[in-house]
């Protein structure tokens, strides 16, 4: 029987959005190719290849009109300018078709083509300390510059930062979210995913409308390790969400890389029992692609020769010369009138400008970092 592209479509996206209709039931109906053998009117027909009766019902009332009626997920997607893709679908990422249970349908806002680029996840604590923000924003902007798109969460602390970071370079980011696309969560990063639909992605399986749950985010898991080649995590506790999408990860035979922490610190803890168990130690970009011989060739005829960028043009030389000094460590602003003899009054100006555009971030106690 010769696949029908469109009919299989129609009937995916109408099942994923039924209430009460999973994975598993989704792939019965495809199984059993019941866009041509089953009379999708009949609920009967639809208990026959294995659905519930409520399941069979649901697609029953949908099947003539699948999109037809009040709040239909499709229509509201079409609505938001959001792409609907299916395995059916030419835009739908490789690695993704590899994992145990690939998303049926993904929702997509911003730049789809960013699902053909080879992907890292940058994972992590919500509440990460000084050194976890920096780590996540260098190793992130720095993979990104090399051509990597870089997946995350967009959930605060370590998730945000990578996004945040990964936006400055030609691989941008990608956001899975475990609530649909058109609702920012957590709200307080609603500037950086407005940010991220006109630069990055956001994506989800969820449909549109659909109410956000607890057990959404073991899902949204496995999607970011399903995406990527690998899972990097910064800073997780003991028992954090983040060593669960390394788990994930390994599960489907990918990489996991964890940053080393001190010791001391409750953060540093799920990274440093990764290392212990056999994960790749990581600190830079390189350590990350030495591990894929293969990409550099990949990479550099998707990466645009890099030209003096908008950023770089920008800054005059008094901003560079703080940039320059604040990557080596962390100062005070006592400690760069000493080392760069700016006065007073003219250093705290361009401090706070190179803070606006987000170039440096003042820590408490009036410590200044590179981003």
């Amino acid at each position: 029987m010769t696949l029908n592209v469109d009919k299989c479509k129609q009937m995916v996206i109408m099942l994923h959005e039924c209430s009460g209709i999973g994975w598993h039931t989704v792939q019965k109906a495809v199984a059993h190719k019941a866009w041509d053998s089953v009379d999708g009117t009949s609920a009967a027909d639809w208990m026959a290849i294995g659905f519930g009766r409520a399941q069979a019902e649901a697609a029953a009332r949908r099947w003539n009109d699948p999109f037809d009626w009040p709040e239909s997920p499709y229509l509201r997607s079409q609505e938001l300018g959001a792409a609907v893709i299916t395995p059916y679908d030419e835009e739908y990422p490789e690695e993704l078709r590899r994992i145990p249970q690939p998303p049926w349908v993904l929702y997509a806002l911003g730049k789809v083509e960013l699902l053909k680029r080879p992907s890292i996840a940058v994972v992590g604590t919500r509440n990460p300390s000084a050194y976890g923000r920096h780590t996540a924003l260098a190793l992130s902007e720095e993979l990104s510059r090399r051509g990597l798109t870089v997946v995350s969460g967009l959930a605060r602390g370590i998730d945000s930062k990578a996004h945040e970071a990964a936006l400055r370079g030609h691989g941008s980011t990608i956001a899975v979210l475990a609530s649909p696309v058109d609702h920012c969560y957590p709200p307080e990063n609603r500037s950086l995913y407005k940010e991220m639909i006109r630069e990055g992605l956001i994506l989800s399986e969820s449909p549109v409308g659909s109410p956000l749950h607890p057990g959404m985010f073991p899902l949204r898991n496995r999607i970011i390790a399903g995406l990527s080649l690998g899972t990097i995590v910064v800073e997780a506790a003991k028992g954090s969400g983040s060593l669960i999408t390394a788990d994930q990860a390994l599960e489907m035979g990918r990489d996991v890389f964890a940053v080393p922490g001190p010791i001391s610190s409750p953060k540093s803890e799920g990274p440093n029992s990764l290392i212990r168990e056999g994960a790749k130690l990581v600190s830079s970009a390189d350590h990350i692609l030495e591990e894929y011989g293969w990409l550099q060739e990949k990479l550099a005829a998707l990466t645009k020769p890099q030209q003096a960028t908008a950023v770089a043009a920008s800054m005059n030389a008094e901003e560079q010369k703080i940039i320059d000094l604040l990557r080596d460590r962390p100062l005070t602003i006592n400690e760069l009138h000493q080392l760069t003899m700016i006065p007073f009054g003219h250093l705290s100006a361009l401090l706070i400008n190179l803070c606006i555009k987000r170039k440096i971030e003042q820590q408490p106690g009036a410590v200044y970092i590179a981003l």
